[in-house]
């Protein structure tokens, strides 16, 4: 049965057109880019966006310090949970001791129902400010997956638009061809003179 639906494409016959090679030549190459250009694109995208997000992480840590600050107010009282489990958290003011030996102040995010005079990690750059802490092992991981996710969907996306594409214009021409014989043979069955 697959045979006769699809391999018609192939074989010399009468009915068969140019155009139906051209379609069954797309068919070939949008299935195999399917089945192995999409994962690959994912797989190079997600690797590559891997490799490009570690090495910044580690330039970060390379050139950012970690510091231990003190809480200097307490944040709000524990708070629910947010629907996606995830805890709220709130701006508070921090104490730490620079490297110049100046003791600075600046507002961080800290999870609620903490108390003053706790002691909290922050990320300081070469001129002492608070900064953004390095991306985690877990977040290089989540990113390079989502960006090789998003690629090879993408790239499934443009293969059946551009099939979709093929397809309209074969389908054009097929028409066409078929509008070109039956206007030379259908005089010739109702013996009807144009």
């Amino acid at each position: 049965m697959r045979t006769r639906v699809l391999g018609w494409r192939w074989r010399r016959n009468s009915l068969r057109r140019r155009c139906d090679v051209v379609e069954a030549w797309c068919m070939l190459v949008v299935g195999v880019l399917l089945l192995v250009g999409a994962p690959l694109a994912g797989a190079a995208a997600g690797w590559w966006t891997y490799d490009v997000a570690r090495a910044e992480a580690t330039a970060q840590r390379a050139t950012l310090h970690q510091v231990r600050a003190v809480l200097v107010d307490d944040t709000p009282a524990a708070v629910p949970a947010t629907p996606g489990g995830i805890q709220r958290s709130f701006p508070a003011l921090v104490r730490w001791t620079a490297t110049d030996g100046q003791v600075r102040t600046d507002l961080v995010r800290v999870p609620s129902g903490v108390r003053g005079g706790a002691r909290i990690d922050v990320w300081t750059d070469a001129r002492d400010r608070i900064v953004r802490a390095p991306s985690s092992t877990s977040v290089i991981w989540q990113r390079a997956l989502a960006v090789g996710l998003f690629t090879a969907l993408g790239t499934v996306l443009a293969l059946l638009v551009a099939r979709l594409c093929v397809r309209r214009s074969v389908d054009r021409r097929r028409l066409d061809q078929w509008a070109r014989d039956w206007a030379l043979t259908e005089p010739g069955w109702t013996r009807r003179t144009a």
